[in-house]
């Protein structure tokens, strides 16, 4: 489907927006493979309602998903930092947005560097707890980061082309940790708790992306009000699992489920992972499809 029939499908029917995680979500928590999805994505894509990726991760990494997802709408890096919409997928190009190649980029955050010269420069005290992307990737090239991640070193080269914030690897105590948090926290850092790290970035979180989203939609379609379902596996996810219409905890063998102060149209799916993901979403559209 072409750009412009696309949109005409997407903005002919009552908006749906699916926003999602990527990593132990959408995309398994050890083989990154979103195939056990594949055919529901190829459904939601026939019916007209977007799936939009909304992870910390960087612009580099989502482009070359996209293309496997065969997704051609909008995505949200770096926990909310900034959002990326294929220009054209609107009829008007939204206020304070920039062009960047094929991309209208709304941008919520400060640079990445800012927070580097935070670390550095205020947290010397825990220097020895933890270690960023950064360093690793100073110290050990890819490799290091491949040992953080388990990514393999073309995919590790990329998730450190960092554009909004920091990654860290904390190895040190709970107490610590949370001594940590407090201090990056009041020296002006959110710090969000995704499946593997904590990223150190601006007052931004995937819950504001989502509602910053939702309106673009909701002005192209000429509608007050959409239904929309978030899916997600950790603390990162919880503002924009609080935020939609719906909320789909993805069940992970590595962590407990992320607490939510909602308790209505909360579903917490029976598999990991894409499976998990795929039936959630079956489970969703018997609803609201």
């Amino acid at each position: 489907m072409n750009n412009a029939s696309q949109i005409a499908n997407l903005f002919s029917l009552p908006v749906k927006l699916i926003f999602t995680d990527l990593d132990g979500s959408l995309l398994d928590h050890h083989s990154y493979s979103f195939q056990p999805a594949a055919t529901m994505l190829a459904e939601l894509e026939q019916r007209g309602i977007p799936v939009i990726p909304i992870t910390s991760k960087t612009k580099v990494e989502l482009l070359p998903l996209r293309n496997q997802l065969n997704n051609p709408h909008p995505f949200i890096i770096e926990n909310g930092a900034a959002i990326y919409i294929p220009c054209g997928y609107f009829s008007q190009q939204p206020k304070n947005s920039k062009t960047v190649d094929d991309f209208w980029v709304l941008e919520n955050a400060a640079s990445r560097s800012t927070w580097q010269t935070l670390l550095d420069s205020q947290a010397a005290e825990f220097s020895a707890e933890y270690q960023t992307f950064d360093s690793a990737f100073r110290e050990h090239g890819a490799e290091g980061i491949t040992q953080l991640t388990g990514l393999n070193h073309h995919l590790a080269s990329l998730a450190n082309q960092r554009d909004y914030s920091e990654p860290v690897h904390w190895t040190g105590t709970a107490e610590r940790k949370k001594l940590f948090v407090e201090k990056m926290q009041s020296l002006g850092a959110t710090v969000l708790q995704g499946g593997r790290f904590l990223n150190i970035g601006g007052d931004t979180d995937k819950g504001r992306a989502l509602v910053q989203l939702e309106k673009l939609y909701l002005r192209q379609a000429e509608q007050s009000a959409c239904q929309t379902l978030a899916i997600g596996d950790s603390g990162n996810d919880i503002s924009m699992l609080e935020q939609a219409s719906n909320a789909l905890i993805i069940k992970s063998d590595h962590h407990a489920p992320p607490a939510l102060t909602r308790s209505e149209n909360v579903s917490i799916s029976a598999q990991t992972g894409p499976q998990g993901w795929a039936t959630g979403v079956a489970d969703w559209l018997q609803i609201h499809g």
